[in-house]
């Protein structure tokens, strides 16, 4: 995609209204809404915890769910992310040689934000930013940290993480079907509190989120491939200039994303008016990682798997991205599960045969952005295989 994997924050702060905040001090009391664990020089990473500086219930800092619900801004959203300083030691993933990392983990698995009192060695300063995960702030080295308040853990996430004999993958998916928000379940597995006693490790945050939409979509395609055929439906929607149409033929399982970055200020005809990149799997699943579209494109597929157990149906499922300029700081993946969520919670709009919803599709998509779909639907195995079916029969 054209949106960089890395990005500076001298980048950052030239978007309006964006204005990042410098008066961060190196001693603080605030409340953790999440930890971080970073991927680079792995296995010998960065563990911290972010943190406005200030306490208080800081748990929306770190919610998708609650910025769908209330609507928040791209602007907003990162207004608050890059207030929270990511209070950091250096750690190996199984050694845990920190004295600090009993805190970290502490904070990955609390009913609310634990609120802690940290001297960092230097005042925090930005650096560059992931654009798979959520945003932060400045980070510093801890020279020492303690709990103030502690909320203590949930009973359920309790017997998870105490089961020392529950390997990861079953640990992920119990957690997820006790109704915890997959963003509580990525933090844990990031903390490295669910597996197999000595297996158990710290896994970095950008993983981690992949991770949790895998395994958890695994689990229902092993129910939805058992269902019957559904309809020709398309679903249209999104929010923060990142829109889905996601159309489900009639037809046994299998699943294409294309991710179309759309630059609205050049012809959308021309070789510069438009990039993509697209991953694609068959009825039986991929067996390597979707390399182009990454996280976005498993952080797709999980709505779309809960979508189709609640129609207790099964269907090819061709998602179709449009990436626009009011996309204006990169947020991470959970906008592609937020976005497309809210794709599929809109009414569908059935049709008797593909072509027709095909045919929908390129009318929606050329009114909303003026974009020729021809241009990428050309591209897709997934339509190659449904012409071919079509054309057999």
């Amino acid at each position: 995609m054209s949106i960089p994997n890395r990005v500076s924050y001298k980048d950052i702060e030239k978007l309006e209204p964006l204005r990042i905040r410098k008066s961060f001090k190196a001693n603080f009391q605030g409340s953790i809404p999440a930890p971080f664990i970073g991927r680079f020089n792995y296995p010998n990473v960065n563990v911290g915890m972010l943190s406005p500086q200030y306490s208080g219930d800081t748990s929306y800092f770190d919610s998708p769910t609650l910025w769908s619900k209330a609507k928040f801004s791209v602007s907003k959203i990162a207004h608050m992310r890059y207030s929270l300083v990511n209070s950091q030691v250096k750690s190996n993933v199984k050694k845990f040689s920190t004295r600090y990392l009993d805190l970290i983990k502490e904070s990955g698995v609390s009913k609310k934000p634990i609120e802690v009192e940290v001297n960092l060695f230097k005042k925090p300063t930005y650096k560059s930013i992931d654009s798979q995960v959520t945003p932060f702030g400045p980070r510093s080295t801890i020279h020492r940290a303690s709990v103030v308040n502690n909320s203590g853990v949930d009973t359920r996430v309790d017997r998870v993480i105490s089961d020392t004999d529950l390997k990861a993958n079953t640990a992920v998916v119990d957690l997820y079907k006790k109704g915890f928000d997959v963003t509580k379940v990525n933090r844990i597995l990031s903390v490295g509190e669910v597996g197999v006693g000595k297996s158990r490790k710290l896994v970095p945050t950008r993983w981690s989120i992949t991770a949790v939409d895998d395994i958890v979509s695994k689990n229902l395609l092993s129910k939805i491939r058992d269902l019957p055929v559904g309809d020709n439906l398309a679903y249209f929607g999104g929010n923060w200039g990142n829109f889905y149409l996601i159309l489900f033929f009639s037809e046994n399982f299998r699943y294409e994303l294309f991710e179309t970055y759309l630059n609205m200020k050049s012809n959308p005809w021309s070789k510069g008016g438009f990039v993509y990149s697209t991953d694609y799997e068959e009825f039986l699943g991929r067996k390597d990682y979707a390399s182009e579209t990454s996280g976005g494109y498993y952080a797709a597929r999980l709505p779309v798997c809960e979508k189709l157990i609640s129609l207790g149906r099964q269907g090819g499922v061709l998602a179709l991205r449009f990436i626009t300029p009011d996309y204006t700081a990169p947020l991470g993946v959970w906008v592609c599960r937020q976005a497309s969520r809210m794709a599929l919670d809109s009414k569908p709009v059935g049709f008797s045969s593909s072509s027709l919803m095909l045919d929908y599709a390129r009318e929606l998509i050329f009114r909303k952005f003026g974009f020729d779909l021809d241009l990428i639907l050309k591209n897709s195995k997934m339509l190659k295989y449904t012409q071919k079916s079509m054309l057999d029969y």
